[in-house]
């Protein structure tokens, strides 16, 4: 996540009183993308998940899978 002004490669999502930008290649590639807050014991923050596959699982380099 970062702050960032839109541009016409932008797809504008607005959603519980905030605007999400995300580039619509990306979007197509990404869907469904979720973005929630969370709050638990261990801290608390964003989280975002997508429908985007990786590369590859644990495929190469990984030491904690």
């Amino acid at each position: 996540m970062a702050l960032d002004e839109s541009n016409e490669n932008d797809e504008v999502i607005e959603n519980g009183g905030f605007t999400f930008l995300i580039e619509k290649k990306l979007l197509q590639d990404a869907k469904p993308i979720t973005v929630d807050y969370v709050i638990s014991p261990g801290g608390e923050g964003f989280v975002i998940s997508s429908g985007m596959k990786k590369a590859s699982d644990c495929g190469g380099g990984c030491s904690s899978c």
